[in-house]
């Protein structure tokens, strides 16, 4: 014979709310939408609703008490008469038939257990987060700056703290769920809680709402804000600024201000992570001579000295150590990449064209060593 009162850990004598209490403890440990796919979970579920249908009905309850268990079969849960199901699937079927399905977007433990986990006040929440975008130029970006701007959001109401009413006094205790923020139903000993659609979950109704926020409890206002822009932020990056979004609902905290940056193009350097990279033009007397040559640097008027070695090759990199830009991150400092690019010269003069055509005849393959290498692989195909 089944021991309905050890199967919700009771004693014989335990009071109605004793019963109800362990049940929803166990129902709750044991319930498949916790526990899916779990076979002995859903055994132990099925014990458990047995117990709690025959130990909460009196008369059921009086007639286990003096017969036992078989004398409830087919009316307690163990047979298909009576109020009993065949099937946890049965069971949960005939509990959304009665209350009208599975709509609204809540589960059966949702409903099932509402009041227990969603019932009662209104949650505090945190406020929308919101969006900003700011353009700094390459020089501030490389070197952080601190920039301000206005953003629109809303913010507690001054008038009524927050509250939405004109005067504490017009704050009424909800006259639909009385107070608790909820609506209960039972059927059986199943029990559905679902927020009250009136009031929200905060149990609470406003008469005559503020003047200023009417009724809201919030106000937009435009709010100057410093954004502290690191050293090293690249184009795109976002930052973070905590506690400056919308006021939150129900005591919850702001939300925050994302600020998205966007970062001008510069005249002569472009980035590549946190190296800077300028591309020089070089004569051919120069790239084959080798020279000086004196490079600006970004954030100092004191130019950085580069040796062009001689026969310089056009698409050859010179790096400068640590002249590049702050990483953002505080991880050390890029470098500053030199591209050389040799420069074909135009509009010469006929003094020139002879220079070069005399320059032409005393030319060996020595001289250009990439055109012979070209040459060698060439003569595969001829």
């Amino acid at each position: 014979m089944t021991d309905y009162y050890q199967v919700l850990g009771v004693p014989r004598e335990a009071t109605a709310d004793e019963i109800k209490k362990a049940y929803r403890k166990l129902a709750v440990k044991y319930h498949p939408d916790k526990n899916p796919g779990d076979s002995s979970a859903e055994k132990k579920f099925k014990e458990v609703s047995e117990a709690y249908e025959v130990l909460s009905d009196d008369n059921k309850r009086r007639m286990y008490d003096q017969y036992g268990s078989d004398a409830l079969s087919g009316a307690a849960g163990m047979g298909r008469g009576g109020h009993g199901f065949a099937s946890m699937e049965e069971a949960l079927r005939t509990f959304m038939g009665a209350f009208g399905g599975g709509g609204g977007g809540d589960s059966v433990f949702d409903s099932f257990f509402g009041q227990e986990f969603g019932g009662g006040t209104e949650m505090a929440r945190q406020g929308v987060s919101k969006k900003a975008q700011l353009t700094v130029s390459f020089e501030e970006a490389a070197s952080g700056v601190e920039k301000e701007i206005v953003v629109t959001k809303y913010v507690q109401c001054g008038q009524c703290n927050g509250s939405g009413a004109r005067t504490p006094q017009d704050i009424k205790t909800c006259s639909s769920c009385h107070g608790s923020g909820y609506m209960h139903q039972t059927r059986g000993f199943f029990s559905m809680s679902s927020t009250c659609p009136h009031c929200h979950g905060s149990g609470k109704m406003i008469s005559v709402p503020c003047n200023d926020c009417q009724g809201i409890g919030k106000v937009k206002k435009k709010d100057r804000i410093k954004v502290p822009i690191p050293a090293g932020i690249d184009d795109g990056m976002r930052l973070k600024m905590t506690g400056h979004g919308d006021a939150g609902e129900a005591g919850g905290p702001p939300g925050d201000l994302y600020v998205y940056i966007r970062v001008k193009p510069h005249d002569i350097f472009t980035r590549d992570g946190d190296d800077l990279i300028l591309s020089l033009p070089v004569t051919i007397t120069e790239a084959t001579l080798g020279c000086k040559k004196e490079i600006p640097r970004l954030l100092s008027k004191k130019p950085v000295r580069l040796t062009v070695p001689e026969g310089t090759q056009s698409g050859k990199v010179l790096r400068v150590k640590n002249e590049g830009l702050s990483n953002v991150h505080g991880r050390g400092k890029g470098d500053l990449l030199i591209h050389i690019q040799v420069e074909t010269p135009v509009n010469l003069s006929n003094k020139q064209k002879n220079l070069l055509e005399e320059f032409q005849k005393t030319e060996n393959p020595d001289n250009s060593p990439q055109r012979k290498s070209f040459l060698d692989k060439l003569k595969v195909f001829f």
